[in-house]
């Protein structure tokens, strides 16, 4: 005769284990996890987009020059490399970190982002806004704007270089999309990933010479950026970039005081845990649709998630916009019950499908730099930045 089901005890074990499971976890998950000395720390993947890792990600903490991230994105993206920045008697002698640039000194704003991003240069982080904002005032209200149409919803700037202020922070999670966001950009990202820059001196016989104040250029194998910070208030705080096997990965520090051990072992966690793996292919062919990928898709699988994917097709309909722009469906992708991504399909014959890759981040639309790097600005981007100067300049 079979014995009867204990079942107090059978929904006993069955709590126990749920509550072994983390909220927000999978099983599929790598037990093995990472720590740090950070009071807040993030990682992430650039291609995906995917936090991989977050402790205290959420927290609105200060930033220190982690900032310059943000004044060097938005300055490249409304900005022209070849103008000619002045200093002003306000960037002049900024406080705290500095290029020592003279009163009334003129610098290209190529030459003035590697000072800004290699030496953390205030009086740099100064002019640059001026001169993209008309005013510091101006550039910051443009800076706050980019953070919003980012998502960023625990960051708010109140200036350029980021000495303490009320109401200036961000968090480790908002960092790390930020910088893998500006990473999509070849200009900020050549300028991170340099050792030393030289740039012309007009008061001097010999040149400026710029060693990059980040160590983990030297220090880890594949290191590409980003940016150090330091204030009395906010201690020491870092973000780091490394590139293997095609996979780039992000790894943000807040007032962390052994940062440079702590990034090797994020960005170790990261490679072995979370590998990159190309899913799907530009122009790969739907089965059992007349339809090809309009996009590449690729994801950094924890072991065992890749098993959970799964695809779903939506047709466009003939009355839509995106139809009548070439589009004619959309794969979704999942893992299990979550979106990873949507790719659209076109026909084989499609245009569309010549066309390069949009950004994962905010809103896929071309940049002022990514059009100046084709030799011109649009017209929409330069009346935008001629009002934003036009306004600030007439109230100083």
């Amino acid at each position: 005769m079979r014995k009867a089901l204990n079942w107090k005890k059978l929904t006993m074990m069955l709590i126990v284990l749920m509550l072994s499971i983390p909220y927000g976890q999978t099983l599929a998950e790598p037990a093995k996890s990472v720590r740090t000395n950070a009071a807040a720390a993030a990682l992430i993947d650039v291609t995906s987009g995917r936090i991989l890792y977050s402790a205290h990600g959420d927290e609105q903490m200060r930033i220190a020059s982690l900032t310059k991230i943000m004044t060097a994105i938005v300055a490249i993206e409304h900005g022209r490399l070849s103008d000619k920045v002045t200093v002003s008697k306000r960037a002049f002698a900024k406080e705290g970190s500095s290029i020592y640039l003279k009163l009334g000194e003129e610098m290209s704003l190529e030459d003035m982002l590697y000072g800004l991003m290699l030496r953390s240069g205030n009086d740099a982080a100064t002019a640059i806004a001026e001169h993209i904002g008309g005013s510091e005032e101006g550039f910051v209200l443009m800076m706050n704007q980019k953070a919003e149409m980012l998502g960023l919803h625990d960051s708010h700037f109140m200036n350029p270089h980021g000495l303490d202020a009320e109401g200036h922070y961000s968090s480790a999670n908002d960092l790390a999309k930020l910088t893998a966001y500006a990473l999509k950009n070849p200009i900020f990202r050549d300028i991170v990933k340099t050792k030393v820059k030289k740039a012309p001196n007009p008061n001097e016989k010999w040149d400026y010479s710029w060693l990059n104040k980040n160590k983990m250029l030297q220090m880890y194998d594949g290191a590409d950026g980003v940016k150090t910070g330091y204030t009395k208030k906010a201690l020491r705080c870092l973000v780091s970039s490394a590139t293997r096997n095609g996979q780039q990965i992000v790894a943000v520090t807040l007032n962390d005081g052994s940062d440079w051990v702590d990034h090797q072992h994020l960005l170790d966690y990261g490679f072995q845990n979370y590998p990159l793996k190309d899913v799907m292919h530009k122009g790969q062919v739907i089965e059992n649709y007349p339809f090809q990928l309009g996009k590449n898709f690729s994801y950094p699988f924890a072991e065992g998630e890749e098993e959970q994917l799964r695809t779903k097709v939506v047709i466009t309909t003939q009355n839509s916009r995106e139809y009548k722009l070439g589009e004619r469906g959309k794969l979704y992708v999942m893992l299990g019950e979550r979106q990873l991504g949507v790719i659209p399909l076109y026909e084989k014959e499609s245009s569309l499908l010549q066309t390069r890759d949009r950004n994962v981040f905010a809103n896929e639309q071309p940049t002022t730099a990514q059009v100046q790097y084709k030799g011109k600005i649009t017209s929409f981007e330069e009346a935008l930045i001629s009002v934003f100067r036009a306004i600030f300049t007439a109230n100083n």
